[in-house]
């Protein structure tokens, strides 16, 4: 065998995922028999070799490292086991068990408020690690610090009382491995029907691995069996409010408070929801009154800041965002929301504040309350806020250092694979043909009350609907999740015969939203399908989005997501308008780069990831553009610019609507918009947008060469 070929069997040999696994329970073996020595030489074996070129190898190289770790702080060389420990977090920012190593090795030199401090990062990342809590527990009794004391001892006592299978399920969760997490509860529930943890855990697996429809069923059933439940009430607060269902959230949060009257975080969950239903007064008052009778206010006037944004108050959301960081001085999303503003420059005082929090070195100060080093989240928050006012102040340079340290810390904390977007664009493509419309022609919904608008976020969706909304005859709403709801429930089934497991899919099992085998899964399962579904679930749409509309005739759906199931909407609401909001793609991709979002758009957080999904996105409208031709109406961003009124009409005809001036007027309409454009479009069309990211070019070249082709 030639050295070539030795060494590609040696690199087969060290991707193969059976033989990998097989070493790591080895290396596991000898660590347990206390064979430190060969374990270290194993684990440094295994590195020698790792690819990592892909997501699971990097992830094999954590493990191997996380072993080696293990291994030497067990054998007593504690300089080697902090050094591979810190190695681990520069891969992965979010490795709880690497922060309690680390924890471990500065407890055996005596250095307890290192010590502490990284068990205390442990908890926050994974909450479930018993031993660091109980470790944490004794650093407080030592210190005399009573109010930590009792939030440890409660937080020993829940995980202590809970069922040590759900215990093991928990820590699994938080360690990323939500299939084992799911085997252990649903084996557990087999022998235990109803156990309150165990459903309330899968449930959570469920939101998880956006399988909302199971974890909404899971949890309505824990609350019908025990309506008290206050972890499991809140959990479905939360649920309901991702899934945009805020009339049944703001439901839910008044009959838990028949349980727990004035019960802050259910308190706070009634006024989201209510943000989310437009009722922004009634939300306000309750935010201060929560804020006038709590201690815990940072996060408070956060939410506060949020409700008067989306009203329209901006100079109050702006006294309220300050009021957070001022009750938080490292509480970086406060900075943040403040930038997100769009419009709002950074004083040199808090310029300084945010650089002085992201470099701070540990300092000899109790961690209980204040901790010595900032939170990763928050770390993230005031890079990207730091970028914001670099780049109000035309520092380029170094706003986009901040912006790409940003995108690199969040991206570390993501499990996002930007080749399960291309694999989905790949099957929509297979499926939705002509054939397909056809066979289904006439059996839908026949309601034209929908006006999807799509493309991807910071392209000029939110102006679109500020100037469809601003017509008499159509309500605006918000980034709607009622589709991509619907796909979830269909990637979860599975058939019997040609119909659905019932009407909510109440028997499906979560693993089924991985499924690919064919004529089982969204989008295959369409053509198998009963042909009433499809009207069904356009009257569902029609009836679940009625509590975001007004009077109106008409009413927009502001997803952008929805791009991806254009076909499922075509078959499910065939009168329905679709206008696809695009952007010069240098423009859209970095203005989407420099992007905090509050949740998904994953594809964001680096120019790679940002240039393969924006491919994606143009080849699957390209393809709605051949099998649903007329269907979908561009509207490009810079265009509206340059054209206000010509760019309206053509609007407007194309959703039947006759021109009415409010629509050119559009920044004169008083609405709720909760997203990050929401300043913007309450002024006059402005240009100054269009040409930021060529101050950018230079670091923006390699994402031009990707997308050289659609240029």
């Amino acid at each position: 065998m030639s050295k070539e070929q030795a060494e590609t069997s040696s690199n087969e040999q060290s991707n193969d995922p059976v033989k990998i696994q097989s070493a790591q329970q080895t290396i596991k073996s000898l660590i347990s028999q206390g064979n430190f020595h060969d374990a270290i030489n194993q684990c440094r074996e295994h590195l020698s070799t790792q690819d990592n070129g892909t997501e699971n190898n990097l992830s094999d190289k954590i493990t191997f490292l996380y072993l080696l770790s293990v291994s030497y702080r067990l054998s007593g060389e504690f300089n080697k086991a902090i050094e591979t420990n810190k190695q681990i977090l520069t891969l992965k920012s979010s490795h709880a068990r690497a922060h309690q190593e680390l924890a471990y090795v500065y407890r055996n030199q005596n250095q307890s408020l290192q010590a502490a401090k990284h068990f205390y990062s442990a908890t926050q990342i994974n909450p479930a690690l018993l031993s660091s809590w109980k470790a944490l527990l004794s650093f407080y009794q030592d210190t005399q610090n009573l109010k930590a004391v009792k939030l440890a001892q409660g937080q020993i006592d829940y995980l202590e009382a809970l069922p040590k299978p759900i215990l093991h399920a928990r820590d699994l969760i938080y360690d990323g491995q939500l299939y084992g997490a799911d085997r252990l509860c649903r084996q557990y529930l087999q022998q235990h029907k109803h156990e309150a943890e165990a459903m309330l855990l899968l449930a959570e697996i469920g939101i998880k691995l956006k399988v909302y429809n199971d974890a909404e069923f899971l949890l309505e059933s824990l609350l019908a069996l025990y309506p008290e439940h206050k972890a499991g009430g809140l959990e479905y607060l939360k649920l309901l409010s991702k899934m945009g269902r805020f009339q049944a959230a703001k439901d839910c949060a008044d009959t838990l408070l028949k349980a727990h009257p004035m019960h802050p975080p259910i308190v706070s969950a009634k006024a989201s929801a209510m943000v989310g239903l437009g009722e922004l007064d009634q939300a306000i008052a309750l935010y201060q009154q929560l804020i006038d009778n709590t201690s815990e206010q940072a996060a408070l006037y956060l939410l506060l800041g949020h409700a008067l944004k989306a009203k329209g108050e901006f100079d109050k959301a702006i006294s309220a965002y300050q009021n957070a960081y001022k009750q938080r001085a490292d509480f970086g999303d406060a900075y943040w929301s403040l930038a997100n503003t769009k419009t709002y420059k950074f004083s040199d005082k808090e310029v300084s504040h945010m650089q002085e929090q992201i470099e701070k070195q540990a300092r000899q100060q109790s961690i209980s309350q204040e901790q010595d080093h900032i939170d990763a989240d928050d770390k993230i928050h005031f890079y990207f806020a730091l970028g914001k006012a670099q780049e109000d102040q035309k520092n380029y340079d170094a706003a986009f250092d901040y912006y790409s340290r940003g995108n690199a810390l969040k991206r570390s904390q993501l499990d996002y694979k930007p080749e399960i977007i291309s694999q989905q664009v790949a099957n929509q493509k297979r499926v939705f043909m002509p054939s397909l419309f056809d066979a289904l022609k006439g059996c839908g919904c026949e309601a034209p009350d929908p006006i999807f608008i799509v493309g991807l976020p910071r392209a000029g969706s939110t102006l679109l609907e500020q100037i469809l909304a601003s017509h008499s005859k159509v309500d605006g709403t918000m980034e709607l999740h009622n589709i991509m709801a619907l796909v979830s429930r269909l990637r979860g089934s599975r058939l019997r015969g040609s119909r659905l497991r019932g009407s909510r899919l109440k028997g499906t099992h979560l693993k089924g939203a991985r499924s690919s085998e064919k004529g089982q899964a969204y989008p295959d399962m369409l053509e198998k399908l009963d042909p009433q579904y499809f009207a069904r679930f356009g009257q569902q749409y029609i009836q679940d989005t009625r509590v975001y509309r007004d009077a109106a005739p008409f009413f927009i759906d502001k997803m952008p997501n929805n791009f991806m199931h254009i076909g499922l909407i075509k078959l499910i609401l065939p009168n329905a308008k679709v206008i696809d909001a695009r952007r010069e793609p240098m423009a859209c991709c970095f203005s989407g780069f420099k992007q905090l979002f509050g949740e998904g758009q994953e594809f964001t957080y680096g120019l790679d990831d940002i240039a393969q999904y924006y491919l994606d996105y143009v080849e699957m409208m390209a393809h709605w553009d051949r099998v649903l031709p007329d269907f979908v109406l561009r509207v490009q961003h810079e265009d509206v610019l340059n054209d206000l009124e010509g760019q309206v009409r053509r609007i407007l005809k194309f959703c039947n609507l006759e021109f009415e001036q409010s629509c050119l007027d559009f920044h004169k309409t008083k609405r709720v918009i909760k997203t990050p454009s929401s300043e913007q479009v309450r002024q006059p069309i402005f240009k100054s947008s269009v040409e930021q990211w060529k101050h950018f070019s230079e670091q923006l070249h390699p994402l031009k060469e990707r997308l050289a082709d659609i240029l």
